[in-house]
């Protein structure tokens, strides 16, 4: 009864905790923050400087001494104290302070399937740190199939493949709960790695990741293109040592992407072979649900498709979709209860 008198006040919030991107949904108001998982730290004093958008806009471009870092690598926590700092300014920043007496908020957090319980526990402790009354955990790529209204609860195969800033997840979801999962740590930040490596390799160039991003959403793709379209790169010549332009096209671009998106289509190939055959007879049907940022690689979709035989489709507005779906938790926490991750809730002392 107290709990639910509690929830009457209380700002209660959904967090999609990215690798690089945290989205936060409040109750009744929708997603209301969407920026960079970046923290910018003072080494010398250990002071925090700045998070999220002014964090991300000093990448690069900070004193030696200043460090602008992601706390998470791989949709998993790597600096505790750092993550804690990041998820109490987020949850701060949402909080309404209208009333002094306002009851900390209940909290829902996205996390990539296959973490560990160490793992689980580090993020709860992180949020509960931060300021949450009770913390609830749920995988990725089911909150992305809630977000994009699939009949999880029901009785029926449903395949997503969230491909994040740090992961890529292939899941099977049937009657509100994960079947098979696959979990791969080639995803957006890795097509970016690529693209680096292959501008060092290829013309011996070196650039930043922020211009290796920008390149993939400007001219990369999974497949050739009707039209064909060309960027400059920028960046260091390694032989010279001075700036150098050099114009890039989306063949090369596609070269350089080519073996991480290989290697997420064999993972989506062996998890529809791992499908029990009543499931998959359904996945043929509805067909293969693409979410997170980087199923927006130009012509990812027609490859899978190709590759598995299978009708595939991006969800509408793919990269909140995990928010989004969280958010519909959190607005129905008890009827969708089942579908959070099943490990033991955490609650704060009141």
């Amino acid at each position: 009864m107290l709990g639910k008198f509690f929830s009457l006040f209380s700002q209660d919030i959904a967090i999609d905790l990215g690798t690089a991107t945290t989205l936060v949904y409040v109750r009744g108001r929708g997603i209301v923050i969407f920026e960079p998982s970046v923290v910018a730290v003072n080494q010398k004093t250990g002071q925090i400087l700045a998070i999220g958008n002014e964090a991300k806009k000093m990448v690069g471009r900070t004193p030696a001494h200043i460090v602008a870092t992601r706390p998470l690598v791989k949709g998993v926590i790597s600096d505790f104290e750092v993550t804690e700092q990041m998820l109490k300014y987020f949850i701060e920043k949402v909080q309404s302070r209208k009333f002094v007496l306002t009851p900390r908020p209940r909290v829902i957090i996205g996390v990539p399937c296959g973490v560990t319980e160490v793992e689980k526990k580090s993020v709860r402790d992180a949020a509960l740190s931060a300021g949450s009354r009770e913390v609830y955990l749920i995988e990725q790529p089911m909150a992305a199939a809630i977000g994009a209204r699939l009949p999880v609860q029901e009785a029926g195969g449903n395949l997503i493949v969230d491909i994040g800033g740090g992961t890529a997840q292939v899941v099977v979801i049937s009657l509100g709960g994960i079947v098979l999962a696959k979990s791969l740590r080639i995803a957006g930040d890795k097509m970016n790695e690529d693209i680096v490596h292959f501008a060092q390799e290829e013309f011996k160039l070196l650039i930043g990741e922020r211009t290796a991003e920008e390149i993939k959403i400007g001219i990369g793709s999974a497949g050739p293109m009707k039209e064909h379209k060309q960027l400059p790169m920028r960046g260091r010549n390694l032989v010279t040592g001075l700036p150098e332009e050099i114009l890039v096209s989306d063949d090369d671009i596609r070269r350089a992407l080519e073996k991480s998106v290989r290697q997420i289509v064999n993972t989506i190939k062996i998890a529809v072979e791992e499908t029990p055959p009543e499931l998959l007879a359904d996945i043929m049907r509805n067909g293969i649900f693409l979410t997170g940022g980087g199923s927006l690689l130009r012509g990812l979709d027609v490859l899978i498709a190709k590759e598995t035989k299978m009708p595939t489709r991006i969800i509408e507005d793919p990269v909140t979709a995990v928010a989004r779906g969280a958010g519909l938790v959190l607005e129905n926490l008890d009827a969708l209860r089942e579908v959070l991750s099943q490990t033991e809730e955490l609650e704060a002392p009141r």
